[in-house]
């Protein structure tokens, strides 16, 4: 049977129990055909499909989510075309008004399984560049070039040179070969979905604009890993900022190697004294920028900061910290627990 006969007893069939006839099924089935339909709420649609799933059962789903305008019509165009055993199991992705054709074109295809990875918190952009890249959701250069375009945070952070301290923390599910600046897109709305929005009115309250708390969120976050005493951490930024003394913080003389391309994972004395617009042994206030996407839970730390009247704090060793009001209890903290044998 012609591909145009096929089409013809399709349109008879599915018109008349629809009980149109003549011109008007005729017309309805042209409109159908020559139609492209745009997903539901014109946002991207994934539609899954089931090895096996029948030509109604796809027609169904592509339905409801707008893909198609009639299922019925959908589902005679499928089996009039002999397509029904062409359809590919797996998720397909509809992002644009199709017509029906297309959308059979687009079901013939195989599709790749979405790619998990999880971003984890402090992690720096060129950490998270590399973690996208090895999963395969991008290549490596083409994300750094994304990354390192600060339009996507412009409104809420004039100040940003680049989307460090924006790439949220979490576990996200990618297509292969997603665009580059789709991925920035992605993982800047997180944050402004989980943070920007919400604390909008408690970074305003901090007296701080958005820049500094992500700034010294990021430090916190990679001072600290007990959650428990990010509050106490922050708090002893924030007052040794007020006091007018160096933040002295190890993480931000270690993000400065890491731009350079020579972090080994060796803290020096030299790289201590090496000036450095990072260097917080070197300069004053707070680093140009953030050294790391912080986490929710840093974030609110500096905006909720214990403030205990400790200065100063220095690793126990067991992931814990031990915090001082004066500088000769901190020498002795240093002296007890053995931690490089410098204060902070």
């Amino acid at each position: 049977m012609s591909g145009r006969r096929a089409l013809t007893l399709a349109a008879a069939l599915a018109l008349a129990a629809a009980g149109l006839t003549g011109a008007a099924a005729w017309a309805t089935w042209r409109g159908f055909l020559d139609t492209a339909v745009a997903p539901s709420g014109g946002r991207p649609v994934t539609v899954p499909v089931r090895t096996g799933a029948t030509a109604r059962e796809v027609s169904q789903q592509l339905a409801r989510e707008g893909v198609v305008s009639s299922a019925r019509l959908f589902e005679w165009f499928l089996r009039f075309e002999g397509a029904e055993a062409a359809v590919q199991a797996g998720e397909h992705r509809f992002e644009r008004a199709l017509r029906p054709a297309e959308v059979l074109e687009e079901l013939r295809v195989a599709q790749a399984s979405d790619l998990e990875v999880t971003l984890l918190e402090g992690w720096t952009r060129m950490q998270v560049v590399a973690a996208l890249a090895a999963a395969g959701v991008a290549d490596g250069a083409a994300l750094d070039a994304a990354f390192a375009d600060p339009a996507p945070v412009r409104d809420f952070d004039p100040a940003a040179r680049d989307l460090e301290g924006y790439l949220f923390p979490d576990t996200y599910r990618f297509r292969p070969g997603t665009a580059p600046r789709e991925v920035a897109a992605l993982l800047v709305a997180n944050f402004r979905r989980r943070f920007a929005e919400p604390y909008a009115a408690a970074v305003r309250g901090s007296g701080r604009p958005l820049h500094e708390v992500v700034t010294l969120a990021s430090i916190v976050e990679r001072e600290t890993g007990g959650a428990s005493e990010r509050p106490q951490v922050a708090g002893v930024f924030l007052d040794r900022l007020a006091r007018g003394m160096p933040l002295q913080s190890d993480p931000t003389v270690i993000y400065a190697r890491e731009r350079a391309g020579t972090w080994d994972g060796n803290l020096t004395r030299a790289d201590l004294e090496r000036d450095d617009p990072y260097n917080t042994y070197t300069r004053g206030g707070l680093p140009p920028g953030p050294i790391g996407s912080p986490g929710l839970a840093a974030l609110r730390a500096v905006l909720e900061p214990e403030r205990t009247g400790a200065l100063y704090f220095v690793s126990r060793g067991d992931g814990t910290h031990q915090f001082s009001r004066t500088l000769a209890e901190h020498n002795r903290a240093v002296r007890r627990y053995q931690l490089r044998g410098r204060a902070r």
